[in-house]
């Protein structure tokens, strides 16, 4: 049975949603506007997170989206969506996953829409990115600190780029 104090340290906010960072760039144009749009698409994404407070934390999701047409980049978008979230938990593992997938989860959708916007005024058609399991990432990331501790060989990972 929870006591009283369980269920205060069990808590999780959010304090605040913001763009931290933002970069378009089109160093094609215009002559990429005169060509068949077939371009070839790859996103980067990373998450960090900070402890700005006891129970504080910044945590930063980067999507980095190159597009190419042929061997020439078309646009290249940067968007550092960012989150102030107040996080308490009893279990360092839940505080982890929270830090690791849940606020990833959370920002990814603000982040989308950013990069599409800025696709969209750059004079693009429409970029509205699949949506991301930050769940199973997070899983995948464990998975692999825990081979390296152990230097067992890992199982080979399949990778898409988008």
């Amino acid at each position: 049975m929870a006591t009283q104090a369980d269920e205060v340290q069990n808590r999780f906010g959010i304090q605040k949603l913001y763009i931290k960072d933002v970069s378009f760039e089109s160093p094609g144009s215009p002559e990429v506007f005169r060509q068949q749009w077939k371009p070839d698409v790859n996103l980067e994404m990373n998450a960090a997170n900070a402890k700005i407070d006891e129970h504080i934390f910044e945590v930063v999701l980067t999507l980095t989206i190159t597009a190419k047409q042929e061997e020439e980049t078309a646009f290249l978008v940067e968007v550092q969506q960012a989150g102030i979230f107040e996080i308490q938990s009893n279990s360092e593992e839940e505080m982890k996953r929270a830090v690791g997938s849940f606020c990833p989860n959370i920002l990814f959708p603000y982040a989308r829409e950013a990069v599409d916007n800025l696709v969209i005024r750059g004079g693009f058609p429409p970029l509205m990115l699949a949506p991301v399991n930050f769940d199973a990432l997070f899983l995948q990331a464990q998975q692999n600190a825990e081979q390296d501790k152990t230097g067992g060989a890992a199982a080979p990972v399949s990778k898409t780029e988008h």
